[in-house]
C-alpha cells in the first residue's frame, strides 16, 4: 500500500497530537514553551474533535500528517517533521480542495514564514490580517484564500 488519506479515527488521536507537537516545535520557533503547552492542552482537550480531520498514512499505516477542516477553512495542517518535503501537505490540501471546492481559506501565523510560503505556492493570497490569534493571544494572523 502506498500513502493513503483516510478520515480521523479515535485510535489515531495520540499520534496526531504527537505529530502536532513535533511540527509546532520545528516550525513555530516564535512560540515559547509556555505557549506551546497552552495550545497542546487545547488539542489534548478535544480541539481535534471540533474539526473534520483527514490524515495521511504511510505504507506502515502510521499517520505522517493531517489536515483539519471547518467547512472550507483549513484550521490546521501539520506534518511530522521527519516527513517534511515529501508532498504530504500538498496531497492533504489537494484532498481538501477535492472535498470542499477551490474556495479554501486558511489563517497562518505572520511569524511562520515557511507556512506562508507553502500556501502561496498553492495560489493562496492574503486578504486580511488580525493582531491576535483565535485564542486572543498576541500572534498576528494572515488571512489567506485560495485564488482559483
Amino acid at each position: 500500500m502506498l500513502n493513503k488519506i483516510v478520515p480521523y479515527e479515535e485510535n489515531y488521536h495520540d499520534k496526531l497530537i504527537d505529530i502536532w507537537y513535533k511540527a509546532v516545535c520545528h516550525t513555530h520557533t516564535f512560540l515559547t514553551d509556555e505557549d506551546i503547552e497552552f495550545y497542546h492542552q487545547m488539542l489534548q482537550n478535544g480541539a481535534l474533535k471540533e474539526v473534520e480531520i483527514w490524515l495521511e498514512l504511510n505504507e506502515n499505516k502510521e499517520p505522517t500528517g493531517f489536515i483539519g477542516l471547518d467547512g472550507t477553512k483549513i484550521e490546521m495542517l501539520f506534518v511530522d517533521p521527519k516527513y517534511h518535503g515529501r508532498g504530504i501537505g500538498s496531497r492533504l490540501i489537494k484532498h481538501a480542495e477535492k472535498l470542499k471546492g477551490s474556495n479554501l481559506q486558511v489563517d497562518v501565523n505572520e511569524q511562520n514564514d515557511g507556512a506562508y510560503t507553502f500556501y502561496k505556492r498553492f495560489g493562496f493570497v492574503q486578504i486580511g490580517r488580525s493582531e491576535l490569534d483565535s485564542s486572543g493571544r498576541p500572534f498576528p494572523l494572515l488571512h489567506l484564500v485560495l485564488k482559483s
